[in-house]
């Protein structure tokens, strides 16, 4: 994090760096805080040095760039790529709260997420007239709408104590309940308590399983927070509303896209709400909220030599309206403007009509949709917006459209990948399992014209078309990885299942020493990949295999034994 020499943005003398996580035990220094965060940077921006020098990305990254002319107090998020794009190793807690987690939301091991408070006021004391520092939260979760609040809270705190409240802050966190999957948490910080659900596998899509736990007893009354990583979608998204199918349909293909706003709050809002648009579905592309031209990978993401990556890029600097002028899609935002009914919406734009300078609103691109557009869900937002209703009946509107289109086009896909499983009656306790059919697009196509998305959603168009393209996309080969990773494990889990059912001591009646030997060592193998959550199997089974390990190591000779159970 240290700033080179002669750097312009630089961490400040008075940053507080806390150890990032790592492998250790409950009572490690900080490592109740390192289940929250990486660390905590203060990054002031000095405006006589300039920002010629600097080399670290994450110093640019806390600060609007010299186009936004952001004043008073900013909040954004960006993403940024671990150093040389290295992964940390996963520690025991991690790997526990991502097998629990939702897909979208575990930790990263090669990305962290930065939240960044800035604020830019006037300051007759300094050379140039402008006070400008940024807070920044690093962590590897994905819950910004937790940090925003938490820095909300903080961030001003800070501005006006400096150190010694960031310190009492960070020992505050250090003592916060890890975030476990499931559980609603209380988490104290500068005289307010945050109340917030950590989401799990199991929860229901668009529920509200936070529950008033023991509110009775505290003061002050929690702050609840009802998502730790939703934000207003309505809000995020309402320059795109008329688009919003044709977005939804270039994150599914994994299609690359900038999306060039006037701030980093707007940009890092409209790249997380697009991403978010295909929920639970986990985002297999690469996303930057807010990226500038001095991030290490600007010569990557802008070389015209190959094609253009799989990335949604935040950006605010013109400049890259002309160095990404070869992408094949471009979302230029404005300012959001309310006027009666719906925001101003940007057109379609082809993109032969991208001007280097000044250029206006819009979608240029030449993808043509799929699907046609839901003028219901247009009419019903418009009505909503005429009677004033509130933003988050808007927000929850939209979400439930966009969940009920991603579950409809993947139900089908869910449902033949679930042919493919092998029957269970199929499954021999002494014989290995039989493999799992392999995914063949022409019979799935076929299988859409009895089983296909027209069952779930009323929209026309070209699904088949759209099926086809998706095949060939990031998002597709991560479905299908991890799909046949889960249905791998649960074959495996079932033949567990079937061998404690079966009769163990029938089996080994003439069976050879080696026969006996090769079962107990399977047995063993299996049950160290099961006890390390990567098998869904009951207490019980393991219980039962257990006793069978111990029952067929002790119809051995003495020798045997001694070789499997040594002392």
């Amino acid at each position: 994090m240290d700033a080179g020499s002669g750097a312009g943005p630089r961490p400040g003398r008075d940053r507080l760096d806390v150890p990032s996580s790592g492998a250790r035990a409950p009572v490690t220094p900080w490592a109740r805080f390192s289940a929250w965060l990486e660390c905590v940077c203060v990054v002031t921006f000095d405006l006589e040095l300039g920002q010629a020098l600097e080399k670290n990305s994450i110093c640019y990254l806390s600060f609007p760039d010299s186009h936004s002319g952001c004043l008073g107090d900013t909040q954004f998020s960006f993403r940024i790529r671990q150093c040389g794009g290295q992964r940390s190793p996963r520690t025991t807690d991690d790997r526990l709260y991502n097998s629990e987690a939702p897909l979208s939301l575990q930790k990263e091991s090669a990305h962290y997420f930065g939240y960044v408070y800035f604020r830019q006021v006037k300051d007759s004391s300094v050379k140039r007239g402008y006070f400008q520092k940024s807070l920044v939260l690093v962590s590897r979760l994905p819950f910004v709408r937790l940090f925003q609040v938490l820095l909300s809270l903080i961030a001003p705190e800070y501005f006006d104590k400096l150190a010694p409240c960031l310190e009492a802050v960070c020992n505050e966190i250090d003592q916060w309940p890890a975030p476990v999957p499931g559980q609603t948490l209380n988490l104290p910080v500068v005289g307010v308590i945050l109340q917030v659900h950590v989401p799990s596998r199991v929860d229901k899509p668009e529920s509200s399983p936070l529950k008033q736990c023991g509110q009775e007893n505290l003061l002050p009354t929690p702050l609840v927070l009802t998502s730790v990583h939703e934000l207003d979608l309505f809000r995020s998204l309402q320059p795109v509303l008329t688009h919003v199918q044709t977005l939804w349909e270039l994150m599914l293909l994994g299609e690359p896209l900038v999306v060039l706003a006037p701030s980093p709050t707007v940009s890092s809002e409209m790249v997380l709400a697009l991403t978010s648009c295909l929920q639970p579905l986990q985002f297999c592309c690469d996303y930057r909220p807010y990226f500038t031209i001095h991030d290490s990978e600007f010569k990557e993401f802008t070389t015209r030599t190959q094609a253009p990556p799989n990335v949604v890029l935040g950006v605010t600097n013109p400049f890259f309206i002309k160095t990404l002028q070869h992408w094949p899609h471009i979302l230029r935002v404005g300012e959001p403007k309310m006027s009666g009914g719906l925001p101003k919406q940007v057109k379609l734009k082809k993109p032969s009509r991208l001007k280097t300078l000044d250029t206006k609103p819009g979608l240029y691109t030449a993808y043509a949709a799929h699907l046609r557009r839901d003028k219901a869900l247009l009419k019903r937002l418009l009505r909503g917006l005429q009677k004033k209703r509130p933003a988050g009946l808007l927000t929850a509107l939209l979400r439930r459209h966009l969940l009920e289109l991603t579950q409809s086009f993947f139900i089908p896909l869910e449902h033949y990948m679930a042919s493919l499983m092998p029957l269970q009656k199929s499954l021999s306790p002494w014989k290995t399992p039989p493999q799992i059919r392999p995914f063949r697009q022409d019979d799935f196509l076929c299988s859409l014209e009895q089983a296909g998305p027209q069952l779930t959603c009323t929209l026309k168009g070209d699904w088949l078309g759209l099926y086809r393209r998706f095949f060939k996309s990031p998002h597709f080969d991560g479905w299908y990885r991890q799909r046949r990773k889960e249905m791998a494990h649960k074959l495996e889990a079932l033949h567990l299942e079937a061998i404690c059912e079966a009769n163990i001591e029938t089996w080994m009646e003439g069976k050879s020493e080696v026969e006996v030997v090769d079962l107990v060592q399977k047995l063993r193998e299996k049950l160290v990949r099961a006890q390390g959550h990567q098998l869904p199997v009951k207490e019980e089974t393991l219980q039962q295999a257990q006793l069978y390990i111990e029952t067929v190591i002790g119809s051995l000779p003495k020798d045997l034994q001694a070789v499997l159970c040594p002392p």
